[in-house]
């Protein structure tokens, strides 16, 4: 007797679950730092993203190589030789987790939502609500719960969020594809998930307080489409003129690509997996 055929494929159910989880605990402990204070400094916002992508990778890396990012699926293609045709597939399922998870989110913490925004006189969808747009999509400078004053605008720049972003994904690239070649007698094997979550803990830590640290168009773009569909209207799409392209979409893909030639031309030619 055969086996049942599984009502999905296994690449579908991981990059979904997979990024799924990644935004419901990343998302959700802004939610909770921002709504209820119940984390205090970045740090400890981006040890729950860094432990909630880590627990997403063992959870999935058997169905789908748990890439949970765009940027991270096209430098896959581009230097590890992931095929692209299966590129446009992971995205979708990489968004469609995104969205999902946003949208429960939105369920469970509408009513605190709420009474925060009344509580400090912002208007969903007016000018100003980033404020706590930033639970979903993400702004530079860091809006930290308040709406960015032209003084904070002039502290970050379109161009130098531009880099933040290239450089953090960057690294990101860099850490993954190192730590997951065979070849790398030295990678950290069961603990691949882990180093590679706490990479992710770093790089929040440093970079979250200038442009909230995506480092994922899926992670960004998807909440962030969430969140104007729920109320805030035009103002995730405009707050930061089109950084939201620019900086959330294009720099991690660029610096995703960057990292994946640092690693091809820099990292792999000397793994031989004889160790030194």
């Amino acid at each position: 007797m055969n086996a049942r055929t599984p009502p999905l494929p296994a690449w579908f159910v991981g990059e979904f679950l997979g990024t799924f989880i990644l935004v419901f605990f990343g998302c959700g402990s802004v939610a909770a730092a921002v709504l209820a204070g119940a984390q205090v400094g970045v740090f400890q916002v981006a040890i729950v993203w860094g432990l909630g992508i880590a627990t997403a990778i063992y959870l999935t890396g058997s169905l789908s190589g748990a890439h949970l990012n765009p940027a991270i699926t096209i430098a896959s293609a581009a230097w590890t030789g992931f095929p692209w045709k299966s590129v446009p597939r992971y995205i979708m399922a990489q968004f469609l987790g995104a969205f999902v998870a946003s949208a429960v989110l939105f369920g469970i913490y509408h009513g605190v939502l709420e009474n925060y925004e009344a509580a400090h006189g912002i208007v969903r969808g007016a000018s100003g609500s980033e404020a706590t747009a930033m639970i979903f999509g993400e702004f530079f400078p860091n809006p930290s719960g308040r709406p960015l004053t032209d003084a904070a605008r002039a502290t970050m720049s379109p161009l130098t969020a531009f880099f933040v972003e290239v450089v953090g994904t960057g690294i990101l690239a860099l850490v993954v594809f190192g730590c997951t070649d065979e070849r790398n007698s030295s990678r950290p094997k069961a603990l691949t998930a882990l180093t590679i979550g706490l990479t992710i803990t770093i790089l929040i830590s440093l970079l979250g307080p200038l442009t909230m640290a995506a480092f994922n168009p899926a992670r960004d773009l998807a909440p962030r489409l969430f969140s104007s569909m729920a109320g805030w209207g035009h103002v995730p799409f405009t707050a930061n003129g089109t950084g939201w392209l620019t900086v959330y979409v294009l720099a991690p893909v660029t610096g995703a690509l960057a990292g994946g030639a640092a690693y091809h031309w820099g990292l792999k030619p000397h793994y031989t997996g004889d160790g030194p």
